[in-house]
């Protein structure tokens, strides 16, 4: 299968069902606290992948996470750990314009941003724990790019599929991300029979049971 294809199987379901079905193959469920900071946007993609600390002493580089933009495609989406800090930015407005132009997909990021309304201006997807003013200039400093990061708690490696939306973020292996796409399709459907059946007056209990919703042969009823 195409990466692209794989990104659109993706794109049709959402990140509670890719949660179920993680949890079915026994990998690391998905997580809240990082939400969409502007509209109801959606993103899904490979994970470009940049770890950030606190600045230390020495001559200033780059400014973070340039170097995560400079390698970021139209399938990526840049993952950023600021291990949940809410006091400082770790991503703000040249950094999405930057994004855009090389044709990322959003930014997914363990802290808060600022420069929200040029993000939302470009249509370009931000989620993170926030925002705030405060700039990454002189308190932050690029660690890594490319290597594993951490964010809520699941640890993201470079080319991961990460999916986030308004209820939350999961993370895919790649190597399983075939096999979690096709059981997430699969709840999807399942659900969204269940809810015709709920629309055309089925018994709630009967219709919902967790046998049914986990896959389960379907109860006579």
């Amino acid at each position: 299968m195409s990466s692209s294809s794989l990104l659109d199987r993706y794109a049709a379901v959402d990140s509670a069902a890719v949660s179920d079905a993680l949890d079915q193959l026994g990998l690391p469920a998905g997580v809240g606290g990082i939400r969409p900071i502007w509209g109801t946007a959606s993103v899904v993609g490979f994970a470009v992948t940049v770890g950030l600390e606190p600045r230390g002493s020495g001559p200033a580089g780059a400014h973070i996470a340039t170097t995560a933009v400079e390698t970021s495609d139209s399938e990526s989406v840049i993952v950023v750990d600021n291990q949940g800090r809410t006091d400082v930015s770790c991503w703000g407005g040249i950094l999405s314009l930057g994004a855009v132009q090389r044709g990322a997909r959003g930014v997914v990021a363990d802290g808060v941003c600022r420069d929200i309304a040029e993000a939302r201006d470009l249509g370009f997807p931000i989620f993170a724990r926030g925002a705030i003013p405060a700039t990454a200039r002189g308190r932050l400093q690029q660690r890594s790019c490319g290597e594993p990061v951490a964010i809520a708690g699941l640890t993201v490696h470079q080319g991961d599929v990460v999916i986030a939306d308004e209820t939350g973020l999961a993370v895919v292996p790649r190597a399983r991300a075939e096999e979690v796409v096709g059981i997430a399709a699969a709840i999807t459907a399942r659900e969204r029979a269940i809810a015709l059946e709920v629309r055309g007056s089925a018994r709630l209990s009967t219709a919902m049971h967790d046998a049914r919703l986990a896959g389960a042969q379907e109860l006579t009823r």
